[in-house]
């Protein structure tokens, strides 16, 4: 073998190394990442659109409003908190570059199905249409399966019929919706999958009878609330039907679960035993 053979497989060997090295620095998948170098800008693919933002009073929600408000859309704020919402609003208002008339307020419960219609119908009279609805409110469930109470899966589930653009949702719920919008090629369905920001929800945890408990954040882990609503703006102007966002190695367990499932076991065991240590679950066999 020549030296020529060795230099090229040298230089192959060098491009995986440090492929590698750089994939422990991503903060998203491969197909957010090529999004934000070379797809389309949020400042100029969401400018005069209506977005719908529910869970906006505070994490997520509240710094998507807060972005949004700089590049000159219209904003619909949605949670249960009408007093957080405001002060959201008036964030938006001094910093951003929208007017009065550009925010509507309207406090709303997800689990309240009956009000979506009169919600909607609110949004519609205000601005006309609904570009983008942001489906970030909701709560999160902790308990095991077989101590939860059924009605627990309900509201899980009814909160999560508001969708036109979904974040935090299930993307296999997403993708069944999904084929059954394929007669309505004007609705795009979108699944954000974040791993852990910073924001209130560890303080919102529902166990199996709706009693509210705290787990513990994970400060080596959480990605700055600000820079995963920056990548969420580059999912939404370029309609990507599902990105990760997260920090690793939280980037790389996603990777695993993805390609490499028969691995997926032990990474899972290891967060089992994290979530049951916080939750105060003994397991006995």
């Amino acid at each position: 073998m020549g030296f020529e053979f060795w230099m090229l497989a040298l230089c192959a060997l060098l491009l995986l190394v440090l492929g590698l090295l750089s994939f422990l620095w991503l903060d998203s998948d491969l197909t957010l990442l090529r999004a934000a170098w070379m797809g389309q800008c949020p400042e100029q693919a969401l400018a005069d659109k209506v977005v719908w933002i529910t869970g906006a009073s505070s994490g997520i929600g509240e710094e998507l409003a807060f972005q949004l408000s700089k590049l000159g859309v219209c904003l619909v704020l949605s949670a249960r908190r009408g007093q957080e919402l405001e002060r959201v609003k008036r964030r938006c208002l001094e910093n951003g570059n929208l007017k009065e008339k550009d925010i509507l307020v309207l406090p709303l419960d997800l689990a309240d199905t009956s009000s979506h219609d009169i919600a909607t119908k609110t949004v519609l009279q205000e601005f006309g249409r609904i570009d983008i609805l942001v489906n970030n409110g909701g709560i999160v469930h902790a308990s095991l399966f077989e101590n939860t109470n059924l009605d627990v899966f309900k509201v899980l589930i009814e909160g999560m019929k508001m969708h036109l653009h979904c974040y935090q949702g299930s993307s296999g719920f997403v993708g069944a919706l999904r084929t059954e919008l394929f007669d309505y090629p004007g609705i795009r369905l979108s699944t954000i999958c974040p791993g852990h920001v910073h924001s209130n929800i560890f303080q919102n945890f529902i166990t199996g009878e709706f009693t509210k408990t705290r787990l513990p954040e994970i400060p080596l882990f959480m990605m700055e609330t600000s820079r995963c609503v920056q990548l969420i703006l580059v999912s939404l102007a370029n309609d990507l039907e599902e990105v990760w966002i997260a920090n690793q190695p939280v980037l790389l367990r996603a990777y695993v679960w993805q390609y490499v499932p028969f691995r997926d076991w032990i990474l899972q065991g290891c967060y089992g035993k994290y979530i049951s240590k916080a939750l105060g679950i003994t397991w006995y066999v």
